[in-house]
């Protein structure tokens, strides 16, 4: 077997955590903070992207900026206790631990609040880097060496090929497994209670070839 055993990235958002029930109250203080309507429940549909881009749907362009900060302010006091951790997602990383392995998460989300959810959930990655999203999580994957990312949206797919990292897709967020084979994901998993299985042929697999 290689002596190097390969390190995994993890997207956050409906890969690790369920966070649309706090995404969801932060939305509607928000609203209401603002007196500016969101359609709370629509926007947790649309997980995945940067912040930004989904405030751009409620607000002119010249807002967007404070409206982020703002948001993301007031987003621990409404996001943290309601969201969960996705089924299989502590034992996910305890699985690439276990073998000796480093897990990361790399998210779009902002970094500090990322931070938050991981410690309320008790999960625990060996990195958390925030703020990147699609071709730019390949900054972060290739920085830690990851060989592998594991994300449930095609823009985690594109990072994960821009990394020259194996693209493994969980169908938990907002794209199904038609969508994200189309983008190259190399292995599509229903969610991560499956990535341990999978995780041991790989590196089976990973062994027989060296």
């Amino acid at each position: 077997m290689t002596s190097r055993i390969p390190t995994v990235g993890f997207d956050l958002d409906m890969t690790l955590i369920d966070s649309r029930p706090g995404i969801r109250a932060t939305y509607q203080a928000f609203s209401a903070e603002t007196g500016v309507w969101i359609d709370a429940d629509l926007a947790v549909t649309r997980l995945g992207p940067p912040l930004e881009q989904e405030l751009a749907n409620w607000f002119p362009a010249d807002r967007i900026d404070a409206m982020a900060d703002r948001y993301r302010e007031i987003y621990p006091l409404h996001a943290i206790t309601p969201t969960l951790a996705l089924p299989g997602a502590r034992d996910a990383i305890q699985a690439v631990r276990a073998a000796g392995g480093r897990a990361v998460v790399v998210t779009a989300k902002h970094e500090p609040n990322a931070k938050l959810h991981l410690a309320h959930l008790g999960i625990e990655p060996d990195a958390v880097i925030g703020w990147l999203w699609a071709e730019a999580k390949a900054e972060a994957l290739r920085e830690h060496g990851a060989s592998v990312y594991v994300g449930d949206h095609t823009g985690d797919v594109r990072g994960a090929r821009t990394a020259g990292a194996l693209a493994v897709s969980v169908t938990t967020g907002p794209c199904d497994e038609e969508e994200l084979r189309a983008a190259g994901a190399d292995v599509v998993l229903p969610d991560l209670t499956a990535f341990p299985a999978w995780w041991e042929r790989y590196l089976g697999e990973s062994a027989a070839l060296a």
